[in-house]
């Protein structure tokens, strides 16, 4: 395996540990071919010795003894298994912070990578993705192709999974078309960022705007039998329609605010009444209408929100 020194110092004969491969360190060579002792922090070389082949962007550690070795290598299996099944006290935890902060949505991802490069340099751009109502939340990431067992971690958690120069293998295509996940596979950093954002921007409440498509003024008023009152009205501007809310003001005040029942010009049953026109409007489950009061007739209308996204500080 290929080994970068971060700290430290590499010899032959010590104890090695790199992902949940382990072995002893057999021979060193470095990047000229060159076969040496000892490398030093900073310094690329090859190591002879692991007993199976480690993941690209594995942790190597140096141990004392065997007895380390095992230790460590069993404090890392016990985190893969852990990432695999997310405990119920986490799940509660995550429920509780969700109330505490109000109605923040989270786009859950189970992100892979070709490199190491590559995985700090997305995670770092995540976590400048925030909104004030959605937040990218990466409950796994890790070097190499998508899995079987990232599809299971997706599923628990309701999660995408989003690969970089990685692709899935056999049984994780398989295991994400039985399981319904979803597996989005890029090339192009940028590409990947914008389907991100579209997928954030999909996770926002619509705002609701409020549209007045027009005014009557009461001039007469009727009592209909099974009807109750029905307000002989002139649309004074816009356009009054039956499928409209609509608002009755008295004096300027808001006296009641609801559907129309019933809209008619002289007998006929009407869709839409223009200004200048005179028709009869009733108001569901509403009689206390008298003769100057004012009809205002609006729609409700969804506006999708745009994403604004603000950019963290590295603390954050």
């Amino acid at each position: 395996a290929s080994i970068l020194v971060k700290d430290g110092t590499t010899k032959i004969g010590q104890f090695i540990v790199a992902g949940l491969a382990s072995g002893k360190v057999k021979s060193l060579m470095n990047d000229k071919g060159e076969r040496i002792d000892e490398a030093s922090p900073g310094m690329p070389v090859e190591v002879l010795g692991l007993d199976s082949v480690p993941v690209a962007g594995d942790q190597f550690d140096i141990c004392k003894d065997e007895k380390v070795v095992e230790r460590v290598l069993q404090i890392r299996r016990d985190q893969i298994e852990k990432a695999k099944q997310p405990s119920s006290k986490m799940s509660l935890e995550e429920l509780f912070s969700k109330v505490k902060t109000g109605d923040v949505k989270e786009l859950p991802i189970v992100l892979k990578t070709d490199v190491m490069g590559s995985l700090e340099a997305i995670t770092g751009m995540f976590s400048k993705l925030v909104s004030a109502e959605v937040k990218v939340k990466i409950i796994h990431s890790a070097v190499g192709g998508i899995t079987e067992s990232d599809v299971l971690l997706a599923t628990t958690a309701d999660a995408i999974i989003v690969g970089f120069n990685v692709r899935p293998d056999g049984g994780a295509t398989t295991e994400a078309k039985r399981r319904g996940v979803e597996i989005r596979t890029y090339s192009i950093v940028y590409e990947m960022m914008d389907d991100l954002k579209k997928a954030m921007a999909g996770l926002l409440q619509p705002d609701i705007v409020e549209k007045v498509t027009g005014h009557a003024e009461v001039r007469n008023t009727f009592n209909v039998p099974k009807l109750g009152t029905i307000a002989g009205c002139s649309v004074t501007d816009g356009k009054i329609q039956r499928s409209n809310m609509v608002r009755l003001l008295r004096d300027g005040k808001i006296i009641y605010e609801g559907k129309i029942g019933s809209l008619k010009r002289f007998k006929d049953d009407a869709k839409e009444v223009a200004q200048g026109f005179e028709c009869g409007i009733g108001i569901e489950n509403f009689n206390d209408v008298k003769i100057g009061d004012v009809m205002e007739a609006f729609v409700k209308e969804e506006i999708v929100k745009e994403l604004v996204l603000t950019a963290t500080s590295a603390e954050a």
